[in-house]
């Protein structure tokens, strides 16, 4: 009996320092970080334009890759992408949180919510926009802004940040605009990044434009301030129940799309101070994740070097784009912080997702 004993007494402190262990490396809050069309070579490029001193992407901690396609495509569409990545469920193209029969995907957002968590979307498009809305609306066709709006008034995502006010202003089924239903559901309604820093600890609802903001070198610093601020006031919230906060470089895939090099370096420039800022708020906030990926490839962006004689000191650098569209190339995941180990390897989409939403306890 007393060897039994004194073999408990000698365990404890071990015991104990296995429980520390764990809870040090349970995740409270996790910052999901989409950069919409942002394939391997972007980052790439970043690197190159940055004359290779280290990105905020270089600060990863873990890496992984995804494949993307859809449901009835093997290049997908942002809708379908974005749907996959909110819910962990494959939709075919163009539908936004529904699978192709009507039933609904219920998104990370929508769970966290239930379990308690404080939630939030930050974007440079429009919050209607497809990635955003995959988040938490309900539809079979992504160009369906009414319906989307009123599926965000529906939602009870604590904090949004982003583009769309015509569609905010227009009536809802209560008689008034948008923006008053939101302000009556005890949202505080702003309309510029200066207003949205004077915020404390309030439910949010930042419109800062008609429909998507600025490119990023009409908008100025708005995502990383806007990602610093939206950080601050969901950790104020949370409390000891944490939070998921959602942020969409929108306009990655803009500049793809146009294979415009000037506009697609300012974006990667914007969304890698943005990420900046989550890397640096994991640094101070033990608990936190940060994972940072894309929807899918835009533009098939390739880097070859000019002159293919390889013994000369430098062959010079050239950017050329294959397409004005999307492509089936994977696409990276990058992993920051508390728990940025427990996602790893080649997968799909859909199970990013529910690696995120089984990290949280939302299954």
């Amino acid at each position: 009996m007393k060897q039994r004993l004194l073999l408990l007494i000698l365990l404890l402190p071990l015991m104990w320092g296995c429980s520390r262990d764990q809870e040090s490396q349970k995740v409270h809050n996790v910052i999901f970080m989409i950069g919409d069309g942002m394939g391997l070579s972007y980052v790439s490029m970043l690197q190159v334009e940055n004359d290779f001193r280290p990105t905020s992407f270089d600060r990863a901690q873990g890496i992984a890759l995804t494949t993307t396609r859809s449901l009835n495509n093997r290049v997908t569409d942002s809708a379908a992408a974005g749907t996959a990545l909110a819910s962990g469920e494959k939709t075919d193209n163009s539908m936004l949180g529904q699978k192709p029969d009507g039933t609904p995907c219920e998104s990370m957002i929508a769970k966290a919510t239930k379990k308690g968590m404080q939630t939030g979307i930050v974007v440079t498009s429009s919050l209607q926009h497809a990635t955003p809305g995959a988040f938490y609306a309900h539809v079979k066709y992504r160009r369906m802004p009414k319906e989307i709006t009123a599926d965000m008034l529906r939602c009870n995502v604590d904090l949004l940040v982003g583009g769309g006010r015509r569609w905010l202003i227009d009536t809802c089924e209560e008689g008034d605009s948008y923006l008053e239903a939101f302000a009556r559901k005890g949202y505080r309604v702003v309309g510029d990044i200066d207003a949205l820093e004077q915020i404390d600890s309030d439910r949010v609802l930042a419109v800062m434009a008609d429909q998507h903001l600025p490119k990023a070198a009409g908008r100025g610093d708005y995502l990383p301030r806007a990602v610093a601020k939206s950080l601050d006031i969901l950790q104020k919230r949370a409390g000891k129940d944490g939070f998921l906060l959602m942020v969409e470089g929108s306009q990655v895939d803009k500049a793809g799309h146009k294979n415009d090099l000037e506009w697609l370096i300012g974006e990667m420039r914007d969304f890698d101070m943005a990420v900046k800022e989550a890397m640096d708020f994991a640094d101070r906030t033990p608990g936190t994740l940060v994972v940072i990926t894309a929807d899918h490839e835009t533009g098939g962006l390739t880097i070859p070097a000019f002159d293919s004689d390889f013994i000369c000191p430098d062959n010079g650098i050239n950017y050329q784009f294959s397409t004005h569209g999307h492509t089936g190339t994977m696409v990276p995941v990058y992993l920051y912080g508390t728990g940025f180990d427990q996602i790893r390897g080649v997968m799909d989409n859909t199970d990013l997702a529910k690696k995120i939403m089984s990290i949280l306890e939302l299954e």
